[in-house]
């Protein structure tokens, strides 16, 4: 699999927005995508989980702390993963990893993929 490549991290204020991007090898017929983030000296958290494919409807995940803020998406067109933050917060700084693997639906809604890439970086200052 291609590696996968994030952009779009920067410095905001508070309250402020961001898109992050994310290009490779995200087109496989049934596929799992999804964001995950790392702040300073803390483990890394799963942010946003999407399964598009053939079976079923799609399925979207948000963890607590971004659920009504994150909005995860896929171009199909430009084969480009996103992810749109509003109302940032600076416990939302952090790096941003994507990842993208073929998948049935089940397997997306009880395992996140892991073939991040090498991340962008999100900082918020209050």
């Amino acid at each position: 699999q291609d590696r996968l490549a994030e952009s779009g991290g920067g410095s905001v204020q508070a309250g402020g927005s961001l898109r992050l991007s994310c290009a490779g090898s995200l087109l496989h017929e049934d596929v799992c995508l999804a964001w995950s983030r790392q702040a300073p000296g803390k483990e890394r958290e799963g942010v946003a989980r999407l399964y598009i494919g053939n079976i079923g409807s799609d399925w979207i995940y948000y963890a607590d702390a971004v659920q009504g803020r994150f909005t995860i998406s896929l171009d199909r067109a430009k084969n480009t993963l996103y992810l749109q933050m509003n109302s940032l917060n600076p416990e939302d700084t952090g790096t941003y990893y994507c990842a993208a693997t073929p998948s049935r639906r089940n397997a997306c809604k009880s395992t996140w993929p892991n073939n991040w890439g090498q991340g962008t970086q999100v900082t918020v200052s209050s």
